[in-house]
């Protein structure tokens, strides 16, 4: 809860900050990557710095969680919170690292607003800073001792034992516990992060899903390959992707990894009621790990699925996908690709569209792809009918949708 004499300041100044976050948040990474440059090259995602999504994701979930305060005193975004919180334990954060973060992003938050901030000013923002710093510290401690791990302690060796072009662009990874030790347990839905060491040295992580179920000897994840593109198209001037790029090109049956415990908020429910399970592109792979525990347990439960992609042959695990809905008694799928052909007779061609879905009473939604295509789905969602609280997602890439 934000202080009584805090308040009224960060409702005054919230404006001004929130005008000037994309700057601040700029100087800032600038100042922190010059006093700790291992950050950049082992830490922080070099593409999203490169295109500017990291800085516009932190300056979002400051400027949301400011507001939060504000509109809800007494009430805390765990939904927020719960989401960086997952991320942050992938990595590894700790909580000194906190401090290293506040010390730069002040200094920035000085010099972009210069005699703005007052002491007064300086003090209330601390406040927020703190406020959502050491709420996230306690979620990750709790996930890390939930996970059997020290603070920051997440990483371990396994061995790629299987190796399958699942599409051109999209490859899937067996993996298996180089000790010999037993898989840790997931949720159906979690991710892990992949540290890859590139040619230049550095060290850089990703996170990718959990394709299949749990409680089974090995994991599976699926990297599709990033390509370049410039502002104009959908990838939005993202550069080559370095990890994902790395993975489907050199890693193979045989060679080791390092790889986290398993993280994630967009887990699968447990219960009876019914599901709405809706995917783009690589979005499909939790929704996978979600049918085959669904299949595996013989759920009888309504489930409807969605999915969207390019063409038929850009679908991964497509064959796989359509194998497991079948093997519900009470599941339907629904597919559209953008361009069409004749390995897909039953799908449709555009995008999802909703309207041609019979959506069940009190049924929760689970999301994961690109950004625009979770803003459509939801919206077509919440026009529907389907309550805020029961619509789920998961991005791949910084969260520029915090707080919505």
């Amino acid at each position: 809860m934000l202080s009584e004499q805090s308040t009224p300041v960060i409702r005054a100044s919230l404006p001004a900050v929130g005008a000037a976050i994309g700057d601040i948040t700029a100087l800032f990474y600038r100042k922190l990557f010059d006093a700790h440059p291992e950050l950049l090259r082992d830490l922080f995602n070099r593409g999203n710095q490169a295109n500017g999504e990291q800085q516009r994701a932190l300056a979002g979930s400051i400027a949301a969680f400011a507001g939060m305060l504000l509109e809800g005193p007494d009430a805390r975004p765990d939904t927020m919170l719960a989401r960086i919180a997952h991320k942050h334990a992938s990595l590894g954060i700790t909580s000194d690292q906190y401090k290293i973060v506040h010390r730069h992003l002040f200094a920035a938050i000085t010099e972009v607003l210069g005699d703005a901030v007052t002491p007064e000013v300086a003090a209330a923002w601390d406040e927020v800073y703190w406020l959502m710093a050491n709420a996230l510290i306690a979620v990750e401690a709790r996930l890390y001792q939930e996970a059997g791990a020290a603070e920051g302690d997440v990483w371990h060796r396994m061995e790629i034992v299987e190796r399958r072009q699942e599409t051109p662009d999209a490859v899937s990874f067996v993996l298996r516990p180089a000790d010999g030790r037993p898989t840790a347990p997931f949720r159906p839905g979690q991710y892990v992060s992949v540290q890859v060491e590139l040619p230049d040295g550095a060290r850089q992580i990703r996170q990718y899903s959990l394709s299949a179920a749990p409680g089974r000897a090995d994991w599976r994840i699926t990297v599709k390959r990033v390509r370049a593109g410039n502002a104009n198209d959908a990838a939005g001037g993202q550069p080559d992707g370095e990890v994902s790029n790395w993975l489907c090109d050199h890693a193979r049956t045989g060679d080791g990894l390092t790889v986290s415990v398993p993280f994630g908020d967009l887990v699968l429910p447990e219960g009876e009621a019914p599901l709405l399970l809706v995917s783009a592109g690589i979005g499909v792979t939790p929704m996978l790990s979600m049918l085959d525990h669904l299949a595996a347990g013989g759920s009888a439960r309504p489930v409807t699925v969605l999915h969207a992609d390019r063409t038929p042959a850009d679908h991964a695990h497509r064959g796989e996908q359509r194998s497991l809905v079948g093997a519900l008694p009470d599941a339907r799928l629904h597919l559209w690709y953008e361009q069409m052909d004749d390995q897909a007779p039953e799908a449709s061609t555009g995008r999802v569209d909703l309207d041609t879905v019979d959506l069940p009473p009190g049924v929760t939604a689970y999301l994961c792809g690109p950004l625009p295509f979770l803003r459509a789905v939801r919206g077509d969602l919440l026009r529907r009918g389907v309550p805020a609280e029961a619509i789920h997602y998961e991005v791949f890439g910084p969260d520029l949708w915090l707080g919505q």
